[in-house]
């Protein structure tokens, strides 16, 4: 599952996700599944035909991310692995900084940073001017909408029906879209 919303420079990305064994640090062994949520760029194309042909749509370099996580041997809803990467260096992810407030109140705690969207984007270190003039407001505007839609796929892993493993048996490091 993937699901976006795009303003006019600025989006965000949200999908389930299943890591096999992402071993990335000291006590991360074993699967792992959830939510993970991507402030990206976005770009448009010029449209290849008529005026009204279809416009090509980028979803572009990731900006921040949230990975609302949690051990798949661990109780659905624990959100043990629960971190963000406030920073990112083309595509690679910054370092994992786990917050006490994101495991205990996810809804809430990134609901507070989208109402401080300006906040999360300095942390990153992303230019202001790379942004389309009303990207901030309407990100803030969206925040809930944004909440509802993380909430939405919680409950579908917490349910069992997202964030599953592939059923094949091939060697494979997550599966999800992003």
């Amino acid at each position: 599952m993937l699901w976006s919303l795009a303003f006019e420079r600025l989006g965000v990305v949200v999908g389930d996700l299943y890591f096999l064994d992402p071993g990335a640090a000291a006590g991360s062994e074993g699967a792992e599944r959830g939510v993970r949520l991507e402030l990206r760029m976005f770009e448009r194309d010029e449209a290849p035909g008529s005026v009204y042909s279809a416009t090509p749509i980028r979803v572009g370099r990731p900006i921040w991310r949230v990975d609302l996580l949690e051990t798949v041997s661990s109780e659905p809803g624990s959100l043990d692995r629960a971190h963000h990467h406030p920073t990112f260096r083309d595509w690679e992810p910054g370092r994992r900084v786990f917050v006490e407030e994101l495991s205990a109140d996810p809804v809430g705690w990134l609901a507070g940073r989208l109402a401080a969207i300006e906040s999360v984007l300095s942390d990153a270190e992303i230019d202001p001017d790379d942004l389309g003039p009303g990207d901030l407001e309407a990100m803030r505007a969206a925040g809930p909408m944004i909440v509802s839609e993380v909430e939405r796929a919680l409950k579908s892993v917490a349910d069992g029906a997202a964030g599953l493993a592939p059923a094949s048996d091939e060697d494979f490091v997550r599966s999800g879209w992003l």
